[in-house]
């Protein structure tokens, strides 16, 4: 267990904070949570590695992004202590417990049958109440939640969230990954009376959700 521990704080301090996380909330609950708890048993060992951590395989692989990028974005969310947060795309989790920390309600969606399983049977063993977990379709969230205050894509998109954007409440932001490889942006999404801005704020890679893909052009 100390081993562990150990590993999460060397995790904290050689990934997260050289990456101008200044969000103190973020470093704590990093610190706190054990994020070999939310990965299959397969990937513990290399949980705290400074990589993306597969969670499922296959056609719709899905993949734990790694600790600087999730940080990054996470803060990039500028989420306010009473703010409701929608976690679009949660995995076996982890997410959603680090939001939890510092944010007042948090709702998580997951279309994964065996990942949501997992989330939740982990989120009850370690007593996160303030998650609401929902097994559903990504692109369009939970719609009977709305409005949100923030909402987090916890992954890669090809596609403007054009449904999700329209579930922001007024000054809501929305963060995702833009674009995918090397050509990927971390971008904010602030929404404006009716209409949005959306800002780039860092170069980023993560694991395509299932649903952004962008539609295939046709040559002639």
């Amino acid at each position: 267990m100390a081993s562990v521990t150990l590993q999460r704080n060397n995790m904290v301090e050689s990934q997260v904070r050289p990456s101008d996380i200044s969000d103190r909330r973020i470093v704590r609950a990093m610190l706190a949570v054990p994020r070999e708890d939310f990965v299959p048993a397969s990937q513990a060992a290399i949980v705290y590695g400074d990589l993306d951590i597969p969670l499922a395989t296959g056609k719709a692989g899905r993949s734990l992004m790694t600790a600087r990028v999730f940080a990054k974005l996470v803060q990039l969310a500028s989420i306010e202590p009473n703010d409701k947060v929608l976690i679009v795309g949660a995995g076996m989790g982890y997410s959603a417990a680090i939001v939890a920390t510092f944010a007042q309600n948090v709702i998580a969606v997951e279309s994964d049958a065996a990942l949501s399983k997992h989330a939740r049977a982990i989120l009850s063993k370690h007593k996160i109440a303030n998650v609401e977990w929902v097994d559903g379709p990504l692109t369009t969230g939970p719609t009977k939640s709305a409005p949100y205050d923030v909402i987090i894509v916890d992954g890669a998109i090809d596609i403007e969230p054009t449904d999700l954007l329209a579930q922001l409440d007024a000054g809501g932001r929305l963060v995702a990954i833009a674009g995918i490889g090397p050509n990927g942006k971390a971008t904010q999404w602030l929404r404006h009376g009716s209409g949005f801005s959306a800002t780039e704020a860092f170069d980023a890679a993560a694991a395509l959700l299932p649903g952004f893909e962008r539609a295939p052009a046709f040559t002639f």
